[in-house]
Protein backbone atom coordinates (compact mmCIF):
# COMPACT_ATOMS: atom_id res chain seq x y z
CA UNK A 1 0.00 0.00 0.00
CA UNK A 2 1.42 3.35 -1.04
CA UNK A 3 1.31 6.56 0.97
CA UNK A 4 -1.29 9.22 0.20
CA UNK A 5 0.62 11.73 -1.94
CA UNK A 6 -2.35 14.06 -2.32
CA UNK A 7 -2.88 14.26 1.46
CA UNK A 8 0.79 14.99 2.14
CA UNK A 9 0.90 17.70 -0.51
CA UNK A 10 -2.27 19.27 0.88
CA UNK A 11 -0.69 19.34 4.34
CA UNK A 12 2.49 20.90 2.94
CA UNK A 13 0.38 23.62 1.36
CA UNK A 14 -1.39 24.34 4.65
CA UNK A 15 1.96 24.60 6.45
CA UNK A 16 3.38 26.83 3.67
CA UNK A 17 6.22 24.42 3.01
CA UNK A 18 7.84 23.73 -0.34
CA UNK A 19 8.42 20.07 0.42
CA UNK A 20 9.13 17.23 2.83
CA UNK A 21 12.62 15.79 2.44
CA UNK A 22 13.16 12.26 3.71
CA UNK A 23 16.65 10.90 4.16
CA UNK A 24 18.18 7.78 5.63
CA UNK A 25 21.36 5.80 6.10
CA UNK A 26 21.57 2.44 7.91
CA UNK A 27 17.86 2.46 8.85
CA UNK A 28 18.15 5.34 11.31
CA UNK A 29 14.82 6.99 10.46
CA UNK A 30 11.99 4.59 11.26
CA UNK A 31 9.47 7.40 10.75
CA UNK A 32 10.39 7.69 7.07
CA UNK A 33 9.68 4.04 6.40
CA UNK A 34 6.33 4.12 8.17
CA UNK A 35 5.16 7.30 6.45
CA UNK A 36 6.38 6.27 3.00
CA UNK A 37 5.33 2.62 3.47
CA UNK A 38 8.57 1.30 2.00
CA UNK A 39 11.35 -0.84 3.45
CA UNK A 40 14.53 -1.46 1.41
CA UNK A 41 16.32 -4.76 1.84
CA UNK A 42 19.56 -2.88 2.51
CA UNK A 43 20.49 0.67 3.43
CA UNK A 44 24.28 0.89 3.44
CA UNK A 45 24.23 3.98 1.22
CA UNK A 46 22.39 7.28 1.65
CA UNK A 47 19.06 7.85 -0.06
CA UNK A 48 16.85 10.95 -0.33
CA UNK A 49 13.19 11.32 -1.23
CA UNK A 50 11.54 14.70 -1.75
CA UNK A 51 7.78 15.19 -1.76
CA UNK A 52 7.17 18.71 -3.12
CA UNK A 53 4.08 20.73 -2.24
CA UNK A 54 3.29 20.75 -5.95
CA UNK A 55 4.44 18.34 -8.64
CA UNK A 56 6.07 14.93 -8.77
CA UNK A 57 8.33 13.56 -6.02
CA UNK A 58 12.01 12.93 -6.70
CA UNK A 59 14.40 10.18 -5.57
CA UNK A 60 18.16 10.18 -5.14
CA UNK A 61 19.75 6.77 -4.59
CA UNK A 62 23.18 5.18 -4.85
CA UNK A 63 23.94 3.09 -7.93
CA UNK A 64 24.76 0.08 -5.73
CA UNK A 65 21.31 0.32 -4.12
CA UNK A 66 19.42 2.04 -6.87
CA UNK A 67 16.23 0.03 -6.32
CA UNK A 68 15.89 1.10 -2.68
CA UNK A 69 12.90 3.37 -3.28
CA UNK A 70 11.20 1.29 -5.95
CA UNK A 71 7.46 1.43 -5.54
CA UNK A 72 7.46 5.12 -4.64
CA UNK A 73 6.31 7.62 -7.29
CA UNK A 74 8.73 10.09 -8.80
CA UNK A 75 11.80 10.44 -11.00
CA UNK A 76 14.94 8.63 -9.92
CA UNK A 77 18.41 10.15 -9.85
CA UNK A 78 21.46 8.02 -9.09
CA UNK A 79 24.92 8.82 -7.76
CA UNK A 80 28.16 7.06 -6.95
CA UNK A 81 30.60 9.67 -5.69
CA UNK A 82 30.04 12.15 -2.87
CA UNK A 83 30.31 14.93 -5.44
CA UNK A 84 27.46 13.41 -7.46
CA UNK A 85 25.47 12.93 -4.29
CA UNK A 86 25.72 16.60 -3.35
CA UNK A 87 25.00 17.79 -6.86
CA UNK A 88 22.00 15.49 -7.11
CA UNK A 89 20.60 16.76 -3.82
CA UNK A 90 21.17 20.35 -4.91
CA UNK A 91 19.20 19.73 -8.10
CA UNK A 92 16.35 18.09 -6.16
CA UNK A 93 16.07 21.13 -3.93
CA UNK A 94 16.34 23.74 -6.67
CA UNK A 95 13.68 26.40 -6.24
CA UNK A 96 12.74 25.23 -2.75
CA UNK A 97 12.93 27.70 0.15
CA UNK A 98 11.50 25.78 3.12
CA UNK A 99 11.42 22.00 3.53
CA UNK A 100 10.48 19.79 6.45
CA UNK A 101 12.81 17.09 7.71
CA UNK A 102 12.94 14.81 10.76
CA UNK A 103 14.62 17.62 12.66
CA UNK A 104 13.81 19.48 15.87
CA UNK A 105 15.23 22.90 16.67
CA UNK A 106 17.42 22.67 19.78
CA UNK A 107 16.36 19.01 19.90
CA UNK A 108 13.20 20.04 21.74
CA UNK A 109 11.41 16.95 20.40
CA UNK A 110 14.12 14.27 20.21
CA UNK A 111 11.64 11.61 19.05
CA UNK A 112 11.50 13.44 15.71
CA UNK A 113 15.09 14.73 15.62
CA UNK A 114 16.50 11.85 13.59
CA UNK A 115 18.41 13.63 10.82
CA UNK A 116 22.10 14.22 11.63
CA UNK A 117 23.42 17.77 11.96
CA UNK A 118 25.71 17.40 8.96
CA UNK A 119 22.84 16.60 6.61
CA UNK A 120 20.90 19.60 7.90
CA UNK A 121 23.99 21.74 7.28
CA UNK A 122 24.24 20.40 3.76
CA UNK A 123 20.63 21.23 2.93
CA UNK A 124 21.04 24.70 4.39
CA UNK A 125 24.14 25.21 2.25
CA UNK A 126 21.86 25.08 -0.78
CA UNK A 127 19.91 28.06 0.57
CA UNK A 128 17.03 25.95 1.90
CA UNK A 129 15.51 26.49 5.34
CA UNK A 130 14.98 23.26 7.29
CA UNK A 131 11.95 23.14 9.59
CA UNK A 132 10.67 20.35 11.80
CA UNK A 133 8.38 17.71 10.34
CA UNK A 134 6.95 17.05 13.84
CA UNK A 135 3.38 18.13 13.07
CA UNK A 136 3.45 16.44 9.65
CA UNK A 137 4.61 13.22 11.31
CA UNK A 138 1.59 13.41 13.59
CA UNK A 139 -0.76 13.69 10.66
CA UNK A 140 0.60 10.67 8.83
CA UNK A 141 2.01 8.56 11.64
CA UNK A 142 0.06 9.16 14.85
CA UNK A 143 -3.59 9.30 13.77
CA UNK A 144 -5.57 6.12 14.26
CA UNK A 145 -7.90 4.40 11.85
CA UNK A 146 -11.36 3.30 12.95
CA UNK A 147 -9.98 -0.24 13.07
CA UNK A 148 -7.07 0.79 15.29
CA UNK A 149 -9.40 2.45 17.79
CA UNK A 150 -11.55 -0.70 17.90
CA UNK A 151 -8.45 -2.84 18.59
CA UNK A 152 -7.41 -0.40 21.32
CA UNK A 153 -10.79 -0.70 23.03
CA UNK A 154 -10.67 -4.49 22.78
CA UNK A 155 -7.21 -4.54 24.34
CA UNK A 156 -8.42 -2.23 27.09
CA UNK A 157 -10.98 -4.71 28.32
CA UNK A 158 -8.29 -7.35 28.80
CA UNK A 159 -5.83 -4.89 30.35
CA UNK A 160 -8.40 -3.81 32.93
CA UNK A 161 -9.20 -7.45 33.59
CA UNK A 162 -5.50 -8.08 34.20
CA UNK A 163 -5.34 -5.23 36.73
CA UNK A 164 -8.22 -6.74 38.67
CA UNK A 165 -6.61 -10.16 38.41
CA UNK A 166 -3.32 -8.84 39.79
CA UNK A 167 -4.98 -7.26 42.82
CA UNK A 168 -7.09 -10.39 43.35
CA UNK A 169 -3.97 -12.57 43.25
CA UNK A 170 -2.37 -10.44 45.97
CA UNK A 171 -5.57 -10.50 48.05
CA UNK A 172 -5.90 -14.29 47.95
CA UNK A 173 -2.25 -14.87 48.82
CA UNK A 174 -2.18 -12.43 51.74
CA UNK A 175 -5.55 -13.62 53.09
CA UNK A 176 -4.35 -17.24 53.06
CA UNK A 177 -0.95 -16.47 54.55
CA UNK A 178 1.00 -17.44 51.42
CA UNK A 179 4.08 -15.51 50.33
CA UNK A 180 3.83 -13.52 47.12
CA UNK A 181 6.16 -11.07 45.40
CA UNK A 182 6.27 -8.50 42.63
CA UNK A 183 7.79 -10.88 40.10
CA UNK A 184 5.11 -13.54 40.62
CA UNK A 185 2.35 -11.02 40.04
CA UNK A 186 4.13 -9.64 36.98
CA UNK A 187 4.53 -13.07 35.41
CA UNK A 188 0.93 -14.02 36.16
CA UNK A 189 -0.36 -10.87 34.49
CA UNK A 190 1.96 -11.33 31.50
CA UNK A 191 0.65 -14.87 31.08
CA UNK A 192 -2.95 -13.72 31.21
CA UNK A 193 -2.35 -11.03 28.58
CA UNK A 194 -0.70 -13.56 26.28
CA UNK A 195 -3.47 -16.10 26.74
CA UNK A 196 -6.06 -13.44 25.90
CA UNK A 197 -4.35 -12.53 22.63
CA UNK A 198 -2.36 -9.47 23.70
CA UNK A 199 1.35 -8.70 23.39
CA UNK A 200 3.85 -6.09 24.58
CA UNK A 201 7.50 -5.24 24.03
CA UNK A 202 8.17 -5.48 27.77
CA UNK A 203 6.49 -7.17 30.74
CA UNK A 204 4.07 -5.19 32.92
CA UNK A 205 5.39 -3.13 35.81
CA UNK A 206 4.54 -4.38 39.29
CA UNK A 207 5.96 -2.47 42.25
CA UNK A 208 5.53 -2.31 46.01
CA UNK A 209 6.35 0.48 48.45
CA UNK A 210 9.63 2.28 47.60
CA UNK A 211 9.83 0.49 44.24
CA UNK A 212 6.71 2.49 43.25
CA UNK A 213 8.87 5.61 43.43
CA UNK A 214 10.91 4.44 40.43
CA UNK A 215 8.57 5.16 37.47
CA UNK A 216 10.24 2.52 35.26
CA UNK A 217 10.93 -0.12 37.88
CA UNK A 218 10.26 -3.62 36.60
CA UNK A 219 10.85 -6.62 38.86
CA UNK A 220 13.07 -9.55 38.01
CA UNK A 221 13.44 -12.81 39.87
CA UNK A 222 16.46 -11.27 41.61
CA UNK A 223 15.04 -7.85 42.48
CA UNK A 224 11.48 -8.88 43.35
CA UNK A 225 10.23 -7.61 46.68
CA UNK A 226 7.59 -9.40 48.76
CA UNK A 227 4.07 -7.98 48.94
CA UNK A 228 2.51 -8.08 52.40
CA UNK A 229 -0.38 -6.61 54.34
CA UNK A 230 0.08 -2.87 54.79
CA UNK A 231 2.03 -2.43 51.54
CA UNK A 232 1.40 0.07 48.76
CA UNK A 233 1.19 -1.51 45.27
CA UNK A 234 1.40 -0.06 41.74
CA UNK A 235 0.43 -1.91 38.54
CA UNK A 236 1.37 -0.39 35.16
CA UNK A 237 -0.06 -2.60 32.41
CA UNK A 238 0.40 -1.95 28.69
CA UNK A 239 -0.39 -4.24 25.78
CA UNK A 240 -1.98 -4.44 22.34
CA UNK A 241 -3.83 -7.01 20.28
CA UNK A 242 -1.78 -9.51 18.31
CA UNK A 243 -3.03 -8.10 15.03
CA UNK A 244 -1.72 -5.97 12.18
CA UNK A 245 -2.19 -2.28 12.90
CA UNK A 246 -2.98 -2.82 16.57
CA UNK A 247 -2.24 0.02 18.99
CA UNK A 248 -1.46 -0.04 22.70
CA UNK A 249 -3.65 0.38 25.75
CA UNK A 250 -1.58 1.66 28.71
CA UNK A 251 -2.83 2.29 32.25
CA UNK A 252 -1.56 2.51 35.82
CA UNK A 253 -3.56 1.70 38.94
CA UNK A 254 -2.52 1.73 42.59
CA UNK A 255 -3.77 -0.02 45.70
CA UNK A 256 -3.21 -0.64 49.39
CA UNK A 257 -2.93 -4.15 50.83
CA UNK A 258 -5.61 -3.64 53.44
CA UNK A 259 -9.30 -2.93 53.75
CA UNK A 260 -8.93 0.84 54.15
CA UNK A 261 -6.02 2.95 52.88
CA UNK A 262 -4.23 5.11 55.48
CA UNK A 263 -4.61 8.87 55.09
CA UNK A 264 -0.99 9.40 53.99
CA UNK A 265 -1.60 7.21 50.92
CA UNK A 266 -5.13 8.41 50.18
CA UNK A 267 -4.18 12.10 50.37
CA UNK A 268 -1.37 11.75 47.82
CA UNK A 269 -3.60 9.71 45.52
CA UNK A 270 -6.25 12.42 45.68
CA UNK A 271 -3.75 15.06 44.55
CA UNK A 272 -2.60 12.89 41.64
CA UNK A 273 -6.21 12.21 40.67
CA UNK A 274 -6.95 15.94 40.73
CA UNK A 275 -3.95 16.62 38.47
CA UNK A 276 -5.02 13.86 36.08
CA UNK A 277 -8.57 15.16 35.89
CA UNK A 278 -7.41 18.75 35.35
CA UNK A 279 -5.35 17.66 32.33
CA UNK A 280 -8.21 15.62 30.86
CA UNK A 281 -10.66 18.48 31.41
CA UNK A 282 -8.35 20.93 29.60
CA UNK A 283 -8.14 18.67 26.55
CA UNK A 284 -11.91 18.16 26.45
CA UNK A 285 -12.62 21.87 26.89
CA UNK A 286 -10.24 22.85 24.09
CA UNK A 287 -11.73 20.34 21.66
CA UNK A 288 -15.30 21.32 22.49
CA UNK A 289 -14.46 25.00 21.98
CA UNK A 290 -12.51 24.35 18.78
CA UNK A 291 -9.44 25.92 20.38
CA UNK A 292 -5.88 24.95 19.45
CA UNK A 293 -4.03 23.16 22.24
CA UNK A 294 -0.44 21.98 22.40
CA UNK A 295 1.19 19.22 24.37
CA UNK A 296 3.14 21.41 26.76
CA UNK A 297 -0.06 23.15 27.91
CA UNK A 298 -1.55 19.87 29.11
CA UNK A 299 1.59 19.13 31.10
CA UNK A 300 1.37 22.59 32.64
CA UNK A 301 -2.21 21.91 33.76
CA UNK A 302 -1.38 18.69 35.59
CA UNK A 303 1.94 19.92 36.96
CA UNK A 304 0.33 23.12 38.22
CA UNK A 305 -1.99 21.14 40.47
CA UNK A 306 0.83 19.09 41.96
CA UNK A 307 3.10 22.10 42.41
CA UNK A 308 0.28 24.02 44.03
CA UNK A 309 -0.07 21.27 46.64
CA UNK A 310 3.64 21.36 47.44
CA UNK A 311 4.77 18.19 45.65
CA UNK A 312 6.29 19.66 42.51
CA UNK A 313 9.75 18.26 43.21
CA UNK A 314 8.28 14.75 43.34
CA UNK A 315 6.66 14.81 39.89
CA UNK A 316 9.72 13.72 37.93
CA UNK A 317 8.46 12.90 34.43
CA UNK A 318 6.22 14.29 31.72
CA UNK A 319 2.45 14.14 32.14
CA UNK A 320 1.85 11.86 29.17
CA UNK A 321 3.08 10.30 25.95
CA UNK A 322 1.67 9.58 22.53
CA UNK A 323 0.29 6.07 22.04
CA UNK A 324 0.41 4.10 18.79
CA UNK A 325 1.62 0.80 17.44
CA UNK A 326 4.53 1.40 19.80
CA UNK A 327 3.55 2.14 23.38
CA UNK A 328 5.37 5.47 23.01
CA UNK A 329 4.06 6.79 19.70
CA UNK A 330 5.10 9.62 17.41
CA UNK A 331 2.35 12.10 18.19
CA UNK A 332 2.40 14.98 20.64
CA UNK A 333 3.54 14.22 24.16
CA UNK A 334 2.03 16.03 27.13
CA UNK A 335 5.36 17.50 28.11
CA UNK A 336 6.80 20.79 29.26
CA UNK A 337 9.23 19.14 31.66
CA UNK A 338 11.55 16.69 29.94
CA UNK A 339 11.03 18.48 26.61
CA UNK A 340 9.06 21.48 25.40
CA UNK A 341 6.53 19.78 23.15
CA UNK A 342 4.71 22.43 21.15
CA UNK A 343 3.04 20.00 18.76
CA UNK A 344 -0.68 20.53 18.26
CA UNK A 345 -3.12 18.05 19.73
CA UNK A 346 -5.06 16.78 16.73
CA UNK A 347 -8.08 14.56 16.19
CA UNK A 348 -7.58 10.86 15.68
CA UNK A 349 -4.63 10.65 18.09
CA UNK A 350 -4.33 9.11 21.52
CA UNK A 351 -2.03 9.77 24.46
CA UNK A 352 -1.64 8.95 28.11
CA UNK A 353 -2.33 11.28 30.99
CA UNK A 354 -0.28 9.94 33.91
CA UNK A 355 0.82 12.43 36.56
CA UNK A 356 2.65 11.05 39.57
CA UNK A 357 4.09 11.89 42.97
CA UNK A 358 7.13 9.82 43.91
CA UNK A 359 8.06 10.03 47.58
CA UNK A 360 10.96 8.08 49.11
CA UNK A 361 8.74 5.45 50.73
CA UNK A 362 6.06 5.09 48.01
CA UNK A 363 4.96 6.58 44.71
CA UNK A 364 1.53 7.21 43.20
CA UNK A 365 0.73 7.38 39.50
CA UNK A 366 -2.70 7.36 37.88
CA UNK A 367 -2.73 6.74 34.14
CA UNK A 368 -5.55 6.89 31.62
CA UNK A 369 -5.61 6.99 27.83
CA UNK A 370 -7.26 9.95 26.08
CA UNK A 371 -8.52 9.62 22.51
CA UNK A 372 -9.04 12.91 20.66
CA UNK A 373 -12.15 13.31 18.55
CA UNK A 374 -13.04 16.12 16.17
CA UNK A 375 -14.95 18.18 18.75
CA UNK A 376 -14.30 16.31 21.99
CA UNK A 377 -11.95 13.89 23.73
CA UNK A 378 -12.59 10.86 25.91
CA UNK A 379 -10.89 8.54 28.32
CA UNK A 380 -11.05 5.14 26.66
CA UNK A 381 -11.14 2.96 29.77
CA UNK A 382 -12.14 2.86 33.40
CA UNK A 383 -11.01 5.76 35.59
CA UNK A 384 -9.62 5.07 39.06
CA UNK A 385 -11.29 7.32 41.61
CA UNK A 386 -9.74 5.99 44.83
CA UNK A 387 -7.00 3.67 45.94
CA UNK A 388 -7.97 0.02 45.56
CA UNK A 389 -8.45 -1.55 49.02
CA UNK A 390 -6.89 -4.84 48.00
CA UNK A 391 -8.04 -6.88 51.01
CA UNK A 392 -11.63 -5.61 50.86
CA UNK A 393 -14.27 -7.71 49.17
CA UNK A 394 -15.37 -6.63 46.70
CA UNK A 395 -12.69 -4.03 46.01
Amino acid sequence: MSFDLHAIQAALGEERLDGWLFYDHHFRDAIAYRVLKVRPAMCTRRWYYLIPAVGEPAKLVHRIEMRNLDGLPGDRRVYSTWQEQREGLKQMLEGKRRVAMEYSALNDIPYVGLVDAGTVELVRRFGVEVVSSADLVQLFEARWSVEALALHLEAGKVVHESVRHGFQMIREAVKSGKSIGEYEVQQEIAGLLDAKGLEADEPPLVAANAHCSDPHYSPTSNTSAPIRAGDFVLLDIFAKRKAAGAVYFDITWTGYVGETAPKKFADVFDIVREARDAAVALVREARQQGRELRGYEVDDAARGVIRGRGYGDYFIHRTGHSIGEDVHGNGANMDNFETHDDRKIISGTCFSIEPGIYLPEFGVRSEVNVYVEERDARVTGEIQQRLVPILAAPF
